[in-house]
């Protein structure tokens, strides 16, 4: 064997070992965002400050991670009040439900307000609304109140590809969404009426906190829950949003606002993960399947605040 050859084997091993520590560094992180930790220390890390912030990033899929946050905060008595921060374009409707309904009952506790980053639309609007004041930066995209449910028919393709689809079920909706076939009126009925409760559930939960700031009343509010997209201004024109600033600033007017006398600070409310490389790797194939329902949404009936 040559010696340049023996070179290029050796480069090329070399490569692919720095792409296989890529990959898992990629991986960990993957799985963190997606999964929501599952394994998460009773811990807080950050800055003492008497304004506890709860960050909810990225697309919800769990409520974990979230809920174990707020509980943090409401149990530490240095904590004098909550901002949920969120950054998040939405998710599925189970785990945006459960967050909403853990801040509603911390807030008869301990004040808990919400700041919008940069997006903050359908599910993120959803935990925002849940909040007793909403702060949101000026060109923050918020709204999209509305609820999607996604099939796809490759029923053309399976016949361009001569490929024949065969179905063994008991009930008689079980199959709906079968991407070998189309839907039936009858189908289509059923889950345009779930979906319809469900985005009925999502506007009745902001009237009930937001009632006396919304224009025009639920009437109004109804008008605007058409999954129509507003910057941050133009969502507090409609009553959607409270007022305009930034994180810190919404935090000093919340300082100021129940007079708290400790100085004025942030602590940022951080869960310790425990890495183990198992659930690295064995963790992929289900986040992929995740980020697949979420983007695609193909055949599994999920609902998403989208």
């Amino acid at each position: 064997m040559s010696a340049e050859r023996s070179k290029g084997i050796v480069g090329i091993f070399i490569l692919i070992t720095v792409l296989f520590i890529v990959f898992l560094i990629f991986a960990f992180y993957t799985v963190s965002s997606l999964q929501g930790g599952d394994h998460l220390t009773e811990t807080m890390s950050g800055k003492s400050g008497p304004i506890a912030v709860v960050e909810v990033e990225g697309i919800i899929m769990d409520s974990r991670k979230t809920v174990r946050k707020l509980l943090l905060a409401e149990k530490d008595k240095k904590i004098k009040a909550i901002i949920v921060r969120v950054n998040s374009p939405g998710g599925a409707v189970g785990p945006t439900q459960e967050i909403y309904e853990e801040i509603r009952r911390i807030d008869k506790k301990k004040p808990v307000y919400a700041s919008f980053g940069t997006v903050a639309a359908s599910g993120g609007y959803y935990i925002g609304a849940a909040c007793r004041k909403i702060y949101s930066n000026a060109g923050a995209m918020t709204g999209s109140i509305g609820v999607i449910m996604n099939f796809m028919n490759f029923a053309d393709v399976y016949k361009w590809a001569k490929v024949k689809s065969e179905v063994i079920k008991a009930g008689k909706y079980k199959d709906i969404g079968n991407t070998a076939r189309s839907m039936t009126s009858e189908e289509r009925l059923l889950l345009t009426e779930m979906t319809e409760n469900v985005h009925e559930q999502f506007i009745m939960d902001i009237y009930k906190v937001r009632e006396k700031s919304i224009v025009d009343g639920l009437e109004g509010l109804r008008k605007y829950a058409q999954g129509q997209i507003f910057s941050g201004q133009g969502a507090k024109d409609l009553g959607l949003v409270d007022d305009i600033a930034g994180l810190w600033e919404a935090g000093r007017r919340i300082h100021a606002e129940l007079k708290i006398k400790e100085k004025f600070s942030f602590k940022f409310i951080k869960l310790k993960k425990d890495f183990r490389f198992a659930d690295v790797l064995g963790g992929l194939e289900e986040s992929a399947k995740n980020l697949n329902l979420f983007l695609k949404n193909e055949r599994a009936p999920l609902l998403l605040y989208k």
